[in-house]
């Protein structure tokens, strides 16, 4: 186990003498809580049980109120400045012939390719950056045993050390042990929307310039694409392939079995498929799991709450899960400082403020699995993506949030203003 502890406590004038609290997970959702909660007054412990910070993983967006959220952490240029610089997306053919055009700036930047794209790892390193002077964090350990009272909460690390935290947060992913231990087994919250995702990075062989490459097989229902990262010298790879969840029996860990799987799934498949293969045994970053949703009824108990995938995933079909995470952190955070950190009204605050914005983005997830299905005399009509009751639908899930300043909190109540898009400008 490597603890590493700041103790700078000069940000917004913060003094570290409010509660200790704890923090399951250190990809995006963990260190973006770590900084609203220190900056509100909470004294915090970041535990991570990978050995070190995951470089890498998959390109994320943020869009909306989440470009909003940025910028309130004051990171908007230090987030830029590690951003994919995607020009924009083609859907191509077999042959590598254009179908159709996507452009960075859509939208106003918020659309299919967002104009703030980052590999899911650089953003990690950013908000790690920001927050590693005045937070504790742990690396290679994780929550072994967790019992918690009407005052705080004892945990046990499976390295051995016992410590008591008056909060604990989970933002541990998809798989969160945490929820498990508290809330009850996966199978419980999990819902597989019908696909499974592989990425990893391969050698730039392809003349890949900024623009993103997506081949889509509609028989088969399975997809590849190419995408450009910083190093122009390397691209990201992803794969998308039906899979129902009764057909899908590899342990998520088992790195051998998944390329396996993503082998014979994509077999046959033609475009830059073979040769974008070829780099599977290579590659020092490979990822591949089953497109889900996590859905639950509540995201809290007692002094226990659930942030970003763990509460609520929305699968990488929506193109939000990152949006929810850094929205629901401030959320999160704020609301439990307003509520002068009691438990029980700060959880209820914040997902009183996020259940409608998090359904929205669920839904939107649920719609684009359903559109790469293989067609069928069964099968459900695709979405009609260019209805207006779906531009309402992406409205609410990109804008579908009052943030509150929480500006001066602990306060009676923060008070919220009207609807934001987005203040944080290129």
């Amino acid at each position: 186990m490597e603890a590493v502890m700041g103790v700078d406590d000069s940000e917004q004038g913060t003094r570290m003498s409010g509660p200790r609290v704890l923090v399951a997970g250190a990809s995006i959702a963990g260190p973006a809580a770590a900084h609203w909660l220190r900056r509100w007054g909470a004294e915090v412990t970041v535990a991570e049980r990978a050995p070190e910070l995951r470089p890498g993983g998959q390109a994320v967006d943020a869009r909306g109120v989440a470009k909003e959220v940025i910028g309130r952490m004051g990171l908007d240029a230090a987030v830029r400045a590690a951003c994919t610089d995607t020009a924009g997306a083609h859907t191509v053919d077999a042959d590598g012939q254009v179908l159709e055009t996507f452009h960075a700036d859509d939208d106003g930047g918020d659309g299919f390719i967002a104009d703030i794209e980052i590999l899911r790892g650089d953003l990690s390193q950013v908000l790690y950056d920001d927050t590693r002077d005045g937070v504790e964090y742990i690396f290679g350990d994780r929550i072994a045993e967790l019992a918690q009272d009407t005052d705080g909460v004892d945990v046990v690390f499976a390295g051995g050390d016992r410590r008591r935290f008056d909060l604990v947060i989970g933002a541990d992913g998809l798989h969160s042990e945490l929820r498990a231990m508290v809330f009850g087994p996966h199978e419980r919250f999990l819902r597989h929307l019908g696909h499974v995702l592989a990425f990893y990075s391969v050698p730039n062989e392809f003349g890949l310039d900024r623009w993103l490459l997506e081949y889509q097989d509609q028989e088969s229902g399975r997809s590849a694409l190419l995408r450009p990262i910083q190093d122009a010298t390397r691209a990201m790879a992803m794969f998308y392939t039906a899979s129902a969840s009764a057909d899908f029996d590899v342990d998520y860990r088992d790195v051998a079995a998944q390329k396996r799987l993503l082998r014979e799934r994509m077999a046959g498949l033609g475009w830059l498929v073979p040769d974008i293969l070829a780099h599977l045994d290579d590659t020092p970053d490979f990822y591949l799991d089953q497109v889900a949703q996590v859905v639950m009824d509540r995201w809290s108990s007692g002094r226990v709450g659930l942030l970003g995938d763990a509460a609520f995933s929305s699968s990488p079909m929506s193109g939000q899960g990152t949006g929810l995470a850094l929205v629901g952190a401030y959320v999160l955070a704020g609301e439990l400082a307003a509520a002068e950190w009691d438990p029980d009204t700060g959880f209820a605050r914040y997902e009183a403020r996020m259940r409608s914005f998090v359904e929205a983005n669920q839904e939107i997830g649920r719609l684009n699995a359903r559109s790469r299905e293989v067609p069928g005399p069964d099968a459900e009509p695709r979405p009609d993506f260019t209805s207006e009751w779906f531009t309402e639908l992406v409205g609410r899930a990109i804008n579908g949030i009052e943030l509150p300043d929480y500006t001066g909190v602990p306060d009676s109540v923060a008070q919220a203003g009207p609807p934001i898009t987005s203040s944080a400008k290129p």
